[in-house]
């Protein structure tokens, strides 16, 4: 498997992944929020900010896909470097209100890593050469 392939691969799982869990935030937020790591989360009234996390994280797996499928793979590197960002902040909201140190490092830290390694990969990959207009010189 080429590097070109395995980032692909990368990036599209991740971006599938991260779909499927806005989705599971917005369609059963309050199933779904148990499984991230914190003691408590929001009920009743407070349930929008679950969709709001839904929102985000469908979004950008939204983005994942865009700049993958319009070829943009060095862009999609450098946003996927920027994303990291997310996982690893709920990583520490999760350790810093006392909740489950497995899920926020097995979950969270561990998702950090993939997204950080995949953008490095992505980063990693070589340019192709745009083709250029010279007209091919012939020897006879």
């Amino acid at each position: 498997m080429n590097l070109k392939t395995l980032t692909t691969t990368l990036a599209a799982l991740g971006g599938l992944f991260i779909i499927y869990i806005g989705l599971a935030y917005l369609i059963a937020p309050q199933s779904t929020a148990s499984g991230f790591g914190l003691p408590s989360w929001p009920e009743h009234e407070g349930t929008a900010f679950l969709a709001v996390k839904g929102v985000r994280d469908l979004g950008t797996g939204l983005v994942v896909f865009a700049l993958l499928l319009t070829g943009y793979r060095r862009a999609l590197g450098w946003a996927l470097l920027a994303v990291t960002f997310i996982p690893a902040g709920d990583m520490v909201i999760v350790l810093s209100h006392d909740g489950s140190a497995a899920k926020a490092l097995g979950i969270h830290g561990l998702t950090a890593v993939f997204v950080a390694v995949t953008a490095g990969l992505l980063l990693r990959e070589r340019q192709v050469p745009a083709a250029t207009n010279r007209p091919i010189s012939r020897r006879a």
